[in-house]
């Protein structure tokens, strides 16, 4: 009975070294592979994890030196935060801060460079696109207005779409083309929610070029039956 015992687990050795044999290599580099892609997980979320701590530091910074108001520090430290973090969402949040402390400030070419940053730069769409919006401003302001309208061209989202609109109304009304104006304007106000306050300010905007959208929209008095 031994004997036949010791067979049996011969038979399975000799089977289990057959199948290591063919089988071994091919399985070592799977678990390598398996084993390697899980370390580096947990290596890439350590690195998301420090340089999103490290990122939110620094734009503690920026946000006191924009409050301090030092226009070159300011400069420098967003300059930082873009070599080392510009893969952050806290990159282009410095972005739109550092562009607006700097136009205030009244310079106005660094502010154009720092919202150019952010409308090609930032690895979020919807910063992109509010950098877009802001740095058309500007170039309008600057009567830049074809430069504006390019930069509206590209790169928004669906979600901007009213705001993009207004803000083409605004450049071409800066253009004195009122019926391209007023053509923008409505979109952004048939864009915009009803219950949005902005949409008052575009209704505004439409009065004051003779357009009433809420007028337009009501159903005509039925014409009363002449006898």
């Amino acid at each position: 009975m031994a004997n036949h015992l010791d067979l049996e687990e011969q038979e399975q050795l000799d089977e289990i070294k057959h199948f290591w044999k063919q089988y071994g290599n091919a399985i070592t580099w799977v678990l390598i592979v398996v084993l390697g892609a899980y370390a580096a997980w947990n290596g890439y979320q350590y690195w998301q994890r420090s340089q999103a701590t490290q990122a939110a530091a620094l734009f503690d910074e920026v946000d006191k030196l924009a409050r301090e108001g030092d226009a070159e520090k300011l400069q420098r430290g967003f300059d930082e935060m873009t070599s080392r973090f510009g893969s952050t969402a806290y990159a282009p949040q410095a972005g739109l801060l550092v562009a607006k402390t700097l136009y205030e400030a009244g310079k106005v070419d660094g502010a154009k460079a720092a919202l150019s940053w952010v409308a090609e730069k930032s690895s979020d769409v919807g910063y992109a696109s509010v950098g877009r919006l802001r740095l058309a401003g500007v170039l309008m302001d600057a009567k830049a207005y074809d430069e504006a309208l390019k930069v509206l061209s590209t790169g928004m989202v669906e979600e901007f779409s009213a705001l993009q609109a207004d803000r083409r109304g605004d450049i071409f009304l800066a253009q004195d083309k009122k019926p391209e104006a007023r053509e923008q304007y409505l979109k952004a106000f048939k864009l915009l929610d009803e219950r949005a306050d902005y949409r008052r300010l575009v209704l505004v905007k439409l009065n004051s070029l003779g357009v009433d959208p809420l007028a337009e929209a009501k159903p005509a008095e039925p014409v009363p039956a002449t006898k």
